[in-house]
């Protein structure tokens, strides 16, 4: 069985709005054995969306569309779709019912605008959408199915967990897939692939698929295993040998973020922590309450941006900042150290560094960045450069920071 997917809406293809719709669809449908081959984004606009269907539907058994079903005068994908399949509208009381008690439950009024969104295709199939008004549609032609959902992506999935995928199941029997992630920190793609080569040989010869998903800081591994969740063990034990093999870089086995993990390793051990950030300016504080129950462990942060309030804020002496200057090892160790104190905790991780893209020197070019841990035990010092893109560098920096603390209470920083 083979899928496509079409995404409708002007603001997908102007790039105002990011297509998270079709990452999901085609994750859960791989995840279930039923391949995305195609995707697309179009133009609400019906000569698109039947050209579409008339160039996909022969080569696949399932199209899924989203979005252009909404109230307004603008979504034409219902209208376009009935005129397609060759039918009609009609008010379905069930649905009418539905979308009047969803305004009264929000004490606003009814449009004649959203009666019509009770209007549904004879013959299709009624997808019910317990979190909105638009209803989804069934259609089946040709030895296709085709299934319209809104563009709203809880609603989307709401629709497909609770209609669509049961459905699926009961008419197809599907060779399930099952993957596991690992991931890495502070390793690039090539280097990761050359420290694991043996291991890589091993894993494919085993039957498994491995996949490197790289982007900014992290590179992902995906194993995948066409037997289903049967192999799970496998997998997890091939892991298990890649976090022993390069425990500095691998963190977790499934899709966890650094600061999720280094959150639970300081729940663990009964530590806090605070950061004192010049360069990256809270993009450090702002990963750590990201998780939820972080006040467990995070005390605060200190952003002392310029000379001025690392002198002010962190006391920091003039002397030692016109000497060696706020981007170097001196300094970055006193920022730790002296934040530490001041923020009472356990642990202070420090940055500073040159964002970019400008104020690079010979000897410090854009993409230098200074980052320290501070215990009580001493100070780990590092520099790295992560090139000269100030919005990856504020990225890097703090996932870099986050993972540092991680190995330097773990012993793993040397």
């Amino acid at each position: 069985m083979k899928a496509a997917l079409i995404s409708i809406g002007d603001e997908l293809l102007i790039g105002q709005t990011i297509n998270t719709n079709a990452a999901w669809l085609g994750k859960e449908l791989s995840a279930m054995g039923i391949p995305v081959t195609t995707s697309w984004a179009i133009y609400d606009q019906p000569g698109d969306i039947k050209e579409s269907l008339d160039h996909l539907m022969p080569k696949n058994q399932l199209i899924i569309l989203t979005g252009g079903l909404g109230p307004t005068k603008d979504d034409l994908t219902k209208h376009t779709l009935t005129e397609y399949f060759d039918t009609s509208l009609e008010i379905v009381p069930e649905v009418l019912e539905r979308i009047e008690g969803f305004f009264k439950k929000r004490n606003r009024e009814m449009l004649e605008v959203n009666i019509q969104q009770a209007a549904f295709p004879l013959g299709a199939t009624l997808l019910h959408n317990y979190q909105g008004t638009a209803s989804g549609m069934w259609f089946e032609k040709d030895g296709c199915i085709v299934v319209s959902l809104p563009g709203v992506p809880y609603e989307m999935r709401g629709i497909m967990n609770d209609e669509v995928f049961p459905r699926l199941k009961e008419l197809f029997e599907t060779q399930e897939l099952y993957h596991e992630t690992l991931m890495t920190q502070g390793i690039g793609e090539s280097y990761l692939a050359q420290e694991i080569e043996e291991w890589e040989d091993a894993v494919r010869a085993d039957g498994l698929s491995l996949a490197y998903l790289p982007s900014p800081g992290i590179v992902k591994l995906r194993l995948s295993s066409k037997n289903g969740r049967i192999d799970s063990d496998k997998i997890n034990t091939y892991f298990e040998e890649v976090l022993k093999r390069i425990p500095k870089h691998a963190y977790s086995i499934g899709e966890k973020s650094i600061s999720e993990v280094l959150g639970q390793l300081l729940i663990d051990k009964n530590m806090t922590i605070g950061s004192v950030e010049s360069c990256s300016g809270g993009t450090i504080a702002k990963e750590l309450v990201k998780i939820a129950g972080s006040s467990r462990y995070y005390e605060g942060s200190i952003v002392a941006y310029s000379y001025k309030e690392k002198e002010n804020l962190l006391g920091i002496s003039h002397d030692d900042l016109i000497k060696h200057g706020a981007v170097s090892e001196e300094i970055i160790a006193q920022m730790a150290e002296k934040g530490r104190k001041l923020l009472d905790v356990d642990v202070c991780v420090s940055t500073s560094g040159i964002a970019g893209p400008d104020g690079g020197l010979p000897n410090k070019p854009v993409g230098t960045v200074w980052i320290a841990v501070s215990t009580e035990k001493r100070v780990f010092k590092i520099c790295l450069n992560f090139g000269d893109n100030r919005e990856r560098n504020l990225s890097m920096t703090a996932l870099s920071a986050l993972n540092l603390v991680r190995c330097e209470i773990l012993g793993l920083n040397s």
